[in-house]
C-alpha cells in the first residue's frame, strides 16, 4: 500500500420514474425509425434539445455509439435493468459513506472522543501509519486517494515488505486519477508484485486505513494542504462503518494486476470487446456469440471470463452493469 421502428406508440415509452423524460423518449422512437445512422446526421434533421436526449440515452444504455460514431437503438429493458442495478450499488455506496461520515461528524465535534484520538502533523500520522502496520495480525486495507504522506521513493516500504512475508493479507483501493502518473503506477504494481491485492475506482470520498477490526486511520489533509492531521478511530459504531465503506468499493474496484504482459483497464476497451460485450448485453447466447464472431464457445467463454476477473464481476449480468459504467458500451 503505498502511502502514497415507425409506428410505435407513445405509451410504450412510458417509463415512469425511470430517467426516460418525453424528450428522451421522442429521439428514442425517432432513432427506431432510422438507426443505425451517424450521429451527424441524424442530429443535422433533429429537434434543437436532440442531442441532450440523445446525451441522456447513451448514458442510460439504449443507443450505442460504435467507433465510428453510428448510433446503434438496443432494446430499454436492458439498458434500463443496468441503469437501475447501478442506482442500486450508487445507493449502497452512499449508505455506507453516510455512515462513516456522520461517525467522522461525530467524532470531530466532541461526540466520539470515546473511540476517537486526533493525530495532528504529518510526521506523527507517518509514524503511526506505520506503527499500524507492524502491529496487524491478520489484515491491512485502505482506501487510496492522495500522497498525503509521501516522504519516499521506496514503495511499498518495508513494513509492507515485512508484514507480507509474514502473512499479513493486505488489500487496497486506489482512486483512478492516481494511476494516471507512472510513477505511482509503477509503485502500485511493486506493490501487487509483493503481494498486495489492488483494485481501482473512479473517485473514493477519503483515504484510510484498517488493520484488523479493531482500529483504523483516517487521513484528513489540511485546507492548505502543506500538513495531514488523522483520525484514530477504535473498535466502534463508526469503525463498522469504515470497513462497510472499504468493502463496498472493493466489490466495485477492477483488479490492478502487476505486469503489463495482462490487460489493465485502461488498455480496454478494444472494438473486439465492445463488440463481445453489445453481443451479450444483446441477450445472446455463447453459440450464437460464437458464431458472430467466427471463435469457439470455449473462446468465447475464456474472453468473458476474462472480461470478468478484469472489472470485479461475480456474474455475465454484473459484468455489463460494470462494463456500463465505465463507458464501455
Amino acid at each position: 500500500m503505498p502511502t502514497e421502428p415507425p409506428g410505435v406508440a407513445s405509451s410504450a415509452l412510458d417509463m415512469g420514474p425511470l430517467p426516460i423524460t418525453s424528450d428522451i423518449a421522442d429521439v428514442y422512437r425517432d432513432l427506431l425509425r432510422v438507426a443505425p445512422v451517424p450521429q451527424r446526421e441524424f442530429l443535422s434533421t433533429a429537434s434543437p434539445g436532440a442531442a441532450r436526449a440523445l446525451a441522456g440515452l447513451l448514458g442510460s444504455g439504449a443507443v450505442h455509439r460504435d467507433t465510428a460514431g453510428v448510433l446503434h437503438v438496443r432494446p430499454p429493458r436492458t439498458a434500463l435493468e443496468s441503469w437501475a442495478t447501478q442506482r442500486e450499488m450508487e445507493a449502497a455506496r452512499a449508505r455506507a459513506a453516510a455512515e462513516a461520515l456522520s461517525g467522522l461528524y461525530s467524532a470531530v465535534h466532541g461526540t466520539g472522543a470515546a473511540f476517537v484520538e486526533v493525530v495532528e502533523g504529518k510526521h506523527a500520522v507517518r509514524d503511526l501509519f506505520r506503527q499500524l502496520q507492524a502491529g496487524a495480525r491478520t489484515e491491512v486495507r485502505g482506501l487510496e486517494r492522495g500522497p498525503y504522506l509521501r516522504d519516499t521513493t521506496r514503495v511499498p516500504e518495508e513494513v509492507q515488505y515485512d508484514g507480507l512475508r509474514r502473512g499479513l493479507r493486505y488489500r487496497c483501493v486506489y482512486e483512478g486519477e492516481l494511476l494516471h502518473d507512472e510513477a505511482m503506477l509503477a509503485a502500485v504494481r511493486a506493490a501487487v508484485a509483493a503481494g498486495e491485492q489492488a483494485r481501482v475506482f473512479p473517485e473514493l470520498p477519503l483515504k484510510m486505513m484498517l488493520t484488523d477490526s479493531d482500529r483504523g486511520l483516517v487521513i484528513l489533509p489540511r485546507g492548505s494542504g502543506e500538513d495531514t492531521d488523522a483520525l484514530l478511530v477504535h473498535r466502534s459504531r463508526l469503525l463498522d462503518g469504515l470497513s462497510e465503506l472499504f468493502e463496498v468499493f472493493w466489490r466495485l474496484g477492477a483488479p490492478i494486476h502487476a505486469s503489463t504482459d495482462v490487460a489493465e483497464p485502461d488498455a480496454e476497451p478494444t472494438a473486439a470487446t465492445q463488440r463481445l460485450l453489445a453481443l451479450l448485453t444483446a441477450g445472446l447466447t455463447d453459440e450464437a456469440i460464437a458464431r458472430d464472431l467466427g471463435v469457439s464457445n470455449r473462446t468465447v467463454h475464456r474472453r468473458v471470463s476474462r472480461l470478468q476477473e478484469l472489472l470485479g464481476a461475480r456474474s455475465r449480468f454484473q459484468l455489463g452493469v460494470q462494463a456500463s459504467r465505465r463507458g464501455w458500451l
